[in-house]
């Protein structure tokens, strides 16, 4: 077994994106780094490594235990990463679900006045 893999490779491996090409262009796109640095999908990842990834609004970060490139089930995940996001992460995370915006009906357009007020005033508050 390899020490190294790719980044891109690694991530849709650990099933944290659904297929490489989007792993891939999260790497182009700045939304994925390795110990603090933004990353090139052909970047090489190795044990212990801190991988971060961008899925707004939430950041979410990765220890990196076994370096693989073929996809694993998802039993095996825990032997593959452990996750240290950090706990204020999810409260966002939780706090953009209750605001109610991002699960906006299909079909209703863009906010009206009001809405937009509403989500600047909550907006606001919790800044």
């Amino acid at each position: 077994m390899s020490e190294e893999a790719r980044v891109d490779k690694w991530l849709w491996a650990a099933r944290i994106f659904k297929t490489r090409t989007i792993a891939a262009d999260a790497c182009k796109n700045g939304r994925v780094a390795v110990n603090g640095v933004n990353v090139k999908p052909s970047r090489m990842v190795k044990v212990e490594d801190i991988i971060s990834v961008r899925k707004p609004p939430v950041t979410f970060s990765f220890r990196l235990l076994k370096p693989i490139e073929q996809r694993v089930g998802a039993k095996l995940l825990p032997e593959i990463y452990e996750n240290v996001t950090p706990q204020d992460q999810y409260d966002l995370l939780e706090m953009t679900r209750i605001s109610g915006f991002v699960d906006r009906a299909r079909g209703t357009g863009r906010p009206t006045k009001k809405d937009r007020r509403q989500i600047d005033a909550f907006l606001i508050d919790i800044e």
